[in-house]
């Protein structure tokens, strides 16, 4: 068998890091809280207190896992006033259309 046809998996490669990162994507949106808060924004922005709202979760735990959705670039915010309205990066919005759509 011919490994070196497995570019993928080859310690050092450039697809070999982008398996890493997909991987990185993967454990982050495969954690229900945050797999609930992307399908919500991908219905548009919201505030905090509106996912607080829909998802039952407390708002410092709301505040953990938008950070680690902005870290990865799949939510970004706007700031209004005292408020901050979350809402999907073009990646983001890539991600949950794949996501979301798998079973239509």
């Amino acid at each position: 068998m011919n490994m070196s046809s497995y570019k993928c998996c080859s310690t050092g490669s450039n697809q070999s890091k982008e398996v890493g990162e997909l991987s990185a994507l993967l454990k982050l949106i495969s954690e229900n809280s945050r797999l609930q808060i992307l399908c919500i924004l991908k219905n548009g922005e919201h505030c905090v207190c509106q996912l607080m709202e829909h998802t039952k979760l407390s708002q410092s735990l709301i505040s953990h896992h938008l950070k680690d959705l902005k870290d990865a670039d799949l939510v970004v915010d706007r700031k209004d006033s005292k408020w901050a309205y979350y809402s999907l990066t073009p990646k983001g919005t890539k991600i949950t259309n794949l996501i979301f759509n798998i079973n239509q």
